[in-house]
């Protein structure tokens, strides 16, 4: 307590004067702290800048993918359904190549192992669509990977600054006034910010995508046994054949009395 006491005594001079230094030599505004802080901290900002563009890409191209007409065109699931009612699976082998997407995938490796039995058809439906939302979650996940990396980039910028501040002071033998460190500060600082400015919707949007890539499975999952129901009934009324008996033989003699 006496050091802090005596410290802030001494320092009281110093900071009255700067405390009447005019407030135009201090940067004005956010553009203006962001150039004060010397080249390390504009190649900070610009690659939270960089990271906060390729976030608001992957936002805007997932809001136009991952949408229900693109990954489940509408009326296919019902026609490939009726086709199988009809016996025309090659027609509907045709229709789902002719409509690329998320659905028509999962249901051609479904129609490949018809000739495997239902129990094949199932496995092959269950992988593709294992498979599919694999792959849309590769999509976002790179929405997860700028929401962590940002905050570090700003952390890295921030440690960085508060260097350079007390080394000013350790340059001065500690001459350096409390405003000349606190400006140091406040400039590192500054990178941390924008690392969270950045962070914060990206993990935002990864998590909405999230739940948006499992609602669009569960509905694909649905979709495709809708589908393929016809060829699992096929299979259930299909009748089993019964054992063969062999010839009568002799009727046996009657048990003694």
């Amino acid at each position: 307590m006496s050091v802090t006491a005596v410290w802030l005594l001494s320092a009281s001079p110093v900071l009255a004067q700067e405390a009447a230094v005019p407030a135009e030599q201090s940067p004005q505004g956010f553009l203006g702290i962001i150039f004060s802080g010397g080249i390390i901290g504009f190649l900070m900002i610009a690659a939270l800048l960089a990271l906060s563009l390729t976030s608001a890409y992957l936002v805007f191209e997932h809001i136009m993918t991952l949408r229900r007409g693109e990954l489940m065109p509408d009326g296919l699931s019902d026609q490939v359904r009726e086709l199988l009612n009809a016996g025309r699976a090659g027609d509907a082998v045709r229709l789902c190549r002719d409509r690329p997407s998320m659905l028509s995938f999962v249901l051609l490796n479904g129609l490949g192992e018809i000739d495997g039995g239902w129990t094949a058809v199932e496995k092959a439906l269950e992988d593709a669509l294992a498979e599919q939302s694999a792959r849309l979650f590769r999509k976002i996940e790179y929405l997860s990977v700028i929401g962590n990396i940002a905050p570090m980039v700003g952390l890295l910028g921030t440690v960085i600054g508060m260097i350079f501040a007390f080394q000013q002071v350790a340059v001065t033998q500690g001459s350096a006034g409390a405003a000349d460190l606190a400006e140091g500060i406040y400039q590192a600082l500054v990178t941390t910010v924008g690392g969270l400015l950045v962070a914060i919707p990206s993990l935002g949007a990864f998590a909405i995508f999230r739940n948006r890539v499992d609602q669009l499975t569960a509905e694909a999952a649905y979709m495709a046994q809708h589908a393929m129901t016809p060829l699992k009934r096929t299979r259930n009324a299909a009748p089993a054949k019964a054992p063969s008996k062999g010839p009568a033989g002799p009727t046996p003699p009657p048990p003694p009395a």
